[in-house]
């Protein structure tokens, strides 16, 4: 596989996570206090939002870096 095809692929794969979701987002888990039986966490969820048009550039990118055919030189 071309490196254009893995680029394309990943530009696709991305396109489509911030279409679905909007964005990508992860919840980060932090212990305040651990003192033997008593733990205290503290849960926060983060991530980057990334508008819907950015994604379906990224996703059409990548489509068409998929279907362009390879230039091979004689």
């Amino acid at each position: 596989m071309s490196v254009r095809r893995m680029v394309g692929l990943a530009l696709v794969i991305a396109g489509t996570v911030v279409l679905f979701w909007g964005g990508v987002f992860w919840t980060d888990r932090d212990k305040i206090i651990d003192a033997g039986p008593i733990q205290v966490t503290r849960s926060q969820r983060e991530g980057v939002k990334v508008p819907p048009l950015v994604g379906g550039t990224v996703l059409v990118g990548g489509i068409v870096l998929l279907i362009l055919p390879d230039r091979r030189r004689a």
